[in-house]
């Protein structure tokens, strides 16, 4: 192989990859280099000229002239007086000598060797330009299309051919995909595993949602409205605490839209799911009233130094707080910071009812406090609950809501 169809073919490989040309000529010569350097030991008095576009090359050694006993004739950068004569008659000592390496001269052995070293270098650089490409665009929405759909994962390609991953970690539970699907994502992270960049995607992370809003409301992208802080349950309920520097600017008003028409959009993207919009205050039981809407709070008590805020509501109130799944009041209290116990305000009428805590001889105390998690701190409270009911909400197993169940309606047969 010449050194023309060696270049040429490593040129439209690199073209077709997308490489620049200045990149490209700073691969061949340092693949040139090592070869020379293999070959000579060194490449210092060495020129190497590269013309990509005609596939020409061009090595010369460059060599000082000196007396045939000198003591510097020995150096790599040295050539004796009667060698040069060999190449030049007319040279004189002193002079360089400019000698002209052909491609040839390296062996058959090593020029394939460089033609598979140019076709690797380009492959590392690619994947070198994949990785930093998305490193700077974690966080960011993009669009891929599906074309394999894995058990544990979806692959994706972008617009330029590169295979990106959704974990099913990553997916909304009712995302449900198909090969040819575009799909809508932020850049999680980007792994390097075996040299190889791993593009990860994300559809549950609360950085997604976020940038959904940035697309839907400008007043968020122009940074009018400040997007606080936003806990999410992926695919069920999401609670975005939002607010504005500009009094004329009605922050949550904003984000939903006209009759919805914004935060429809969102919502959309998201299968459906729940999302509560909050204007944010210091006050934290005004922010806490805000959080567990819905549910209409009567009073609030908070423990700073236990960080837990204890919320008392109207019995009818109390499964608004906590909703569907418990999804509510966990949202609600990873959104202030604080644990949050929802307890029920007992009326003249309650006066047959038992606190909870009155049965602490024959309920593990660590059940009760389950159970005043959900908001459930009375007798009556809890057998006002099916037993699926309870345990869907508290997770316990069933043989324990079944002996709580007949602990309970003992006392009251009693």
């Amino acid at each position: 192989m010449d050194a023309k169809i060696l270049i040429e073919s490593f040129a439209e490989f690199a073209r077709s990859k997308n490489v620049d040309r200045p990149t490209m000529i700073r691969i061949l010569e340092d693949v040139f280099r090592a070869m020379i350097r293999k070959k000579f030991e060194t490449d210092e008095n060495f020129d190497v000229t590269i013309n990509a576009d005609k596939g020409d090359l061009e090595i010369f050694r460059i060599r000082e002239i000196v007396d045939d006993n000198s003591e510097d004739i020995w150096d790599f950068d040295k050539i004796s007086f009667t060698e040069a004569r060999k190449i030049e008659p007319d040279f004189e000592i002193g002079e360089e000598v400019y000698e002209k390496i052909e491609l040839e001269e390296f062996g058959r052995r090593a020029v394939q060797m460089a033609r598979q070293t140019l076709i690797q270098r380009i492959k590392d650089l690619e994947k070198d330009i994949l990785y930093n490409k998305y490193e700077e665009q974690v966080g960011e929405i993009i669009s891929a299309e599906v074309y394999q759909i894995l058990g544990r994962e979806i692959l994706l390609i972008d617009g330029e051919g590169n295979e990106l991953i959704l974990p099913k970690a990553e997916q909304i539970s009712k995302d449900r995909f198909r090969k040819g699907d575009s799909v809508k994502a932020i850049v999680h992270r980007v792994d390097m595993i075996n040299g190889n960049p791993k593009v990860i995607l994300s559809r549950t992370s609360p950085v997604f949602l976020e940038r959904l809003f940035e697309n839907e409301v400008p007043e968020v992208y122009d940074g009018l409205i400040t997007i606080v802080k936003i806990v999410r349950e992926p695919g069920e309920r999401a609670k975005v605490a939002v607010e504005s520097y500009d009094d004329r600017i009605d922050p949550v008003g904003a984000c939903v839209g006209m009759k919805g028409s914004r935060i429809h959009a969102v919502v959309r993207e998201l299968q459906n799911e729940n999302i509560d919009v909050i204007n944010y205050t210091e006050n934290l039981d005004l922010y806490v009233t805000r959080a567990l809407s819905p549910a209409k709070v009567s009073s609030i008590n908070v423990d700073q130094e236990r960080k837990r805020i204890s919320v008392f509501l109207k019995p009818d109130q109390v499964s608004l707080a906590i909703g569907k799944g418990g999804f509510n009041i966990k949202l609600a209290s990873r959104l202030v910071g604080f644990e949050i116990d929802v307890f029920r305000e007992l009326n003249e009428y309650d006066d047959e009812d038992v606190d909870l805590n009155e049965f602490v001889d024959e309920i593990d105390a660590w059940i009760i406090d389950e159970l005043k998690k959900t908001g459930l701190d009375t007798a009556k409270s809890v057998l006002a609950l099916t037993k699926e009911d309870l345990t869907r909400r508290t997770e316990l197993e069933e043989e324990t809501v079944d002996e709580i169940f007949r602990i309970l309606r003992q006392e009251f047969e009693q």
